[in-house]
């Protein structure tokens, strides 16, 4: 049974890993940059649930609150910093990226402190099947996350919007010629991204209530590691390699003598994935164009 709930544990922090990689995975599918503010973007979400729930004790207008706020912010960051590099060099824009984080860091830490804050989202109390006992918030966490993949996957390829992205994906000139708003697909690339690190925000409260300016920096780059295992640009491959991420987690905490080293071990994971399969786990090889 310990195997088991140990299991459903990684499943659950797969799931919300999943759910930042996504949005890791569809902005560089779309806009071909690493958005590396995208955790800190679930930081913003967290207090803004903070906030919200502070004035209105209501945690469903909390994540409401926190996934508008969240897009208005990584529009704004889209406009305001990614924007004028479009035809910049690729270091410029990371650099830009690693700037826009610390900035997000610094100001919440100027307005809300260092200290921690707790943010009790609610008690949901388990599901009790036989002897096993499993958490209301992991299954709510898994259930969201399969949906959003398979939301995002119908929208990409049955929506007007969703094939215009795919067209700015394989080939941003010819679409820009075909009458596409490439400005317009990336900032609704962006706007989708930001909601998904506002829910992701949410349910790593609901795991863990503790919120500080740090909230997103280390979820936020294991899910860029989960995304390219899973091969980046690939919206299942964003899910396969959030789970992947999340058992292995809970699997070597749960093993002593290996649990100080979970961190070195993802990472071992990825190094070893891209040198047997470059493209990651369901990447797509792409040919260079001449």
């Amino acid at each position: 049974m310990e195997i088991i709930e140990t299991l459903i544990n990684g499943l659950s922090s797969g799931g919300t890993y999943a759910m930042i990689a996504l949005g890791y995975t569809m902005v560089y599918g779309i806009a071909k940059m690493l958005n590396f503010a995208h955790g800190d973007i679930i930081m913003v979400g967290g207090y803004m649930i903070f906030v919200t729930m502070a004035v209105t004790g209501s945690p469903i207008i909390g994540i409401i609150a926190a996934i508008l706020f969240c897009v208005l912010l990584g529009i704004t960051i889209e406009k305001v910093a990614y924007k004028p590099l479009r035809g910049a060099s690729p270091l410029a824009v990371l650099i830009t990226a690693i700037g826009v984080s610390y900035l997000l860091q610094s100001t919440a830490q100027m307005i809300f402190g260092s200290a921690p804050k707790m943010v009790i989202i609610a008690d949901l109390g388990n599901i009790t099947v036989g002897s096993l006992k499993i958490p209301v918030y992991t299954v709510i966490t898994l259930i969201c996350s399969f949906a959003v993949m398979i939301a995002l996957n119908l929208f990409v390829k049955y929506t007007k919007v969703g094939r215009a992205m795919i067209a700015v994906s394989e080939d941003r000139g010819a679409a820009q010629l075909m009458g596409i708003n490439v400005n317009g697909i990336i900032m609704i690339t962006f706007a989708i991204g930001s909601a998904l690190a506002a829910l992701a925000g949410f349910f790593m409260l609901m795991k863990s209530p503790s919120l500080s300016n740090t909230l997103g920096a280390m979820p936020g780059i294991k899910a860029f590691t989960a995304a390219v295992i899973g091969g980046i640009g690939s919206i299942p491959g964003a899910m396969a390699g959030g789970i992947l991420m999340g058992v292995v987690e809970a699997v070597s905490f749960k093993i002593p003598a290996i649990a100080p080293y979970t961190d070195a071990i993802e990472f071992l994971i990825l190094i070893i994935i891209l040198l047997v399969k470059p493209s990651g786990l369901l990447g797509k090889v792409r040919r260079e164009k001449v």
